[in-house]
């Protein structure tokens, strides 16, 4: 019998310890991969807002739970639009309504007409609403297609029935699905009177970014500048929170996976002792004892990854049809994912075989042979 033969022959000759075994690398494997597939996509939906605006930063008021619940008022829009490097602002008012079963967090955004082609907006059809209207919007044309509505159309939003004036497009994915509304409107509609909810700042040719951030940060210290998905966190402590949690999942995993693991392979090698001392008789080297249970521990291994990929994809379908993370949560399976499935479930059965396997390597023939 060859060497992988005999590595395959141990695995599943004893099937339940086989199947409990793999099991805990695949929960492992499956809380590593949905938190991460989920925190990604969270963290690609809120830089996509952030981007909706042609806009060198984005300003938010600092350490909200959650980046719609940031409040900033006109005056300090006023001031930020003053210091020295800024060209620009553009401040909008955020929201979220549920339109029906299918667009449960339709996204809002209240802007002044003025500034709509200072924030990226370029109309593909119709024109844009007035600044005083009170049943005007333009449609996202990716929200247009989902609603099948065109110029001239009615749509129910922001507690009334308002005119489709527009269809516009911001080469945003995020901001497309939405629509935008007049501001003073949907400032009252909001009961938010001269608040906005990001500030997109534009800086004057020549200008350092980095510097006019630190300027802003400095002299504003209840804002926070946000410019790339690291600094995001000064702003949303809520999605601190679900990378925090993430990180803490995959060490907890490894620990859990590696002890369950440790425990199945240590139970193996005491129930073959003896088998151990035939091996070490017949010239077997500790080395390729040692290599034997690493093996052994690295096959059920990769049988409890495939499974964890398995169940993954369904939890995170699951997730995905939670009333309010639909059109929110985009899942993306990239490389990174699937590798960090792989590292984990490694680590896993490297920490949980190798203490087996030195004690396999290390037992002395003879009373291996006698051992009952």
């Amino acid at each position: 019998m060859s060497f992988a033969a005999l590595v395959l022959h141990n695995v599943t000759v004893r099937k339940v310890r086989l199947a409990l075994t793999a099991l805990a690398v695949a929960i492992g494997v499956l809380a590593v991969v949905s938190l991460g597939v989920i925190t990604h996509s969270l963290e690609t939906s809120d830089l996509a807002l952030l981007k909706t605006g042609q806009a060198d930063f984005t300003v938010a008021q600092k350490g909200v739970t959650d980046l719609l619940s940031s409040s900033i008022d006109a005056s300090t829009l006023a001031r930020v639009r003053a210091e020295p490097g800024v060209a620009g602002v553009t401040g909008v008012l955020i929201g979220t309504e549920r339109l029906n079963a299918a667009n449960p967090q339709f996204l809002e955004i209240g802007i002044d007409p003025a500034d709509l082609a200072a924030f990226g907006v370029t109309v593909v059809a119709g024109h844009p609403f007035a600044a005083s209207a009170t049943n005007q919007v333009m449609l996202g044309w990716r929200a247009a297609e989902n609603l099948g509505l065109h110029v001239g159309d009615t749509i129910r939003i922001a507690g009334q029935a308002c005119r489709v004036n527009g269809i516009y497009s911001t080469g945003q994915a995020l901001g497309d699905t939405g629509a935008m509304l007049p501001l003073a409107w949907f400032q009252a509609y909001q009961r938010q009177p001269s608040q906005y909810t990001l500030l997109f700042v534009v800086i004057t040719p020549g200008a350092q970014v980095t510097a006019v951030q630190a300027r802003i940060d400095r002299d504003f210290p209840q804002l926070a500048t946000i410019r790339t998905l690291e600094q995001f966190g000064r702003a949303d402590r809520s999605l601190s929170l679900i990378l925090a949690t993430d990180k803490g999942a995959t060490v907890l995993a490894v620990i859990i996976g590696a002890i369950v693991v440790m425990s199945a392979m240590t139970m193996s090698f005491i129930e073959r002792t003896r088998e151990f001392g035939v091996l070490a008789a017949i010239g077997w080297t500790r080395r390729r004892v040692a290599a034997m249970i690493m093996s052994e521990a690295i096959l059920i291994g990769l049988i409890g990854t495939a499974a964890g990929l398995a169940l993954s994809l369904l939890a995170v379908w699951g997730v995905q049809q939670l009333p309010s993370l639909i059109g929110i949560l985009h899942p993306v399976y990239t490389s990174d994912i699937f590798g960090r499935a792989l590292y984990t479930a490694g680590a896993m059965v490297f920490l949980g075989g190798l203490v087996p396997a030195i004690r396999a390597a290390a037992s002395r023939p003879l009373e291996a042979l006698r051992h009952e």
